[in-house]
């Protein structure tokens, strides 16, 4: 993201997206963890609540609060890489995608830029991140197999290969491709809409525009989000096996199962994401300037 007339260092980028990133992860992983439960196959004879809030306080007291973390660290390994990608991805695509008389960003060429920083994303660090968090979250409530994510790594590994941590790879990027699209590109219009408009920039509004652009992710991409959990369960699907799946248990409305949970983790999430980044990229900018400073006087 341009900070004013100033372009964002690529290290500024990277690093300050891996912290929000971890920040956002961790703090919204509860709703990740219910989401994913509920969108996975129902065991026979426990329908699974639509409420996430119900799911939450029904693991908890069933599993205790431990099981409600399940995977994130997994999860927040992930995203500290997904989005130090991501961001650095959508900064360095976006300077490509400017318009070379105006030097500006159209909507359309904000979320073209999104969708290419989402499959650089998804082949670097998603699919085998979200491999193993969806696997451990699946393998909790079923054969109980792996022991932590290390080992569910390993298994995976040995059992498939690398093909096996890359389960969901269609699925995945095609989630990410548009995630990212509409995320980053819907922050980016917002923010460019502000900045014709001379709104102030704080921390409010970022917070604003980071929901607004979570929930338009969501409700755009949840077919996407759905596939790739039915793929990436502890035993692992395909893409069209994970399809039909979906179609046979809930019809063509289960596509969209889970998107009350992933909406609530979602509005936070997207907050969190950008607040966080920019509080970094606040943080970072002037530590880089000072020490690009010093080298150029040495």
């Amino acid at each position: 993201m341009s900070h004013g007339d100033q372009k964002t260092p690529a290290i500024v980028s990277l690093l300050a997206g891996g912290i929000a990133g971890a920040i956002e992860a961790a703090s919204t992983y509860p709703f990740e963890f219910a989401k994913t439960r509920v969108q996975l196959r129902e065991q026979k004879g426990i329908p699974t609540p639509k409420n996430p809030f119900k799911v939450v306080i029904g693991v908890y007291r069933n599993e205790g609060i431990r099981a409600l973390y399940k995977g994130c660290s997994s999860l927040v390994v992930g995203s500290v890489a997904k989005d130090g990608i991501r961001f650095l991805s959508f900064d360095t695509i976006k300077e490509l995608f400017k318009d070379p008389e105006t030097g500006t960003l159209s909507p359309l060429r904000s979320l073209a830029a999104g969708s290419a920083s989402g499959v650089v994303a998804s082949f670097v660090a998603v699919t085998p991140t979200e491999r193993i968090k969806t696997a451990l979250i699946d393998d909790a409530r079923t054969e109980k197999r792996f022991r932590s994510g290390r080992h569910a790594v390993v298994t995976i590994w040995r059992e498939t290969g690398i093909l096996g941590l890359y389960r969901g790879l269609a699925g995945t990027t095609l989630k990410q491709a548009t995630a990212t699209a509409f995320r980053m590109g819907t922050y980016n219009i917002l923010k460019d809409y502000e900045t014709r408009k001379k709104i102030k920039q704080s921390t409010a509004t970022n917070f604003a525009n980071g929901s607004v652009a979570g929930i338009v992710t969501t409700l755009m991409t949840q077919p996407f989000d759905t596939i790739k959990t039915r793929c990436q369960s502890s035993r692992g699907a395909s893409t069209v096996e994970a399809f039909r799946s979906i179609v046979a248990d809930y019809g063509v409305k289960g596509f969209w199962k889970g998107t009350t949970m992933r909406l609530g983790r979602t509005v936070l999430s997207g907050g969190i994401l950008f607040t966080s980044y920019e509080w970094g990229v606040a943080l970072l900018n002037p530590t880089f300037a000072t020490v690009k400073t010093t080298i150029l006087k040495d």
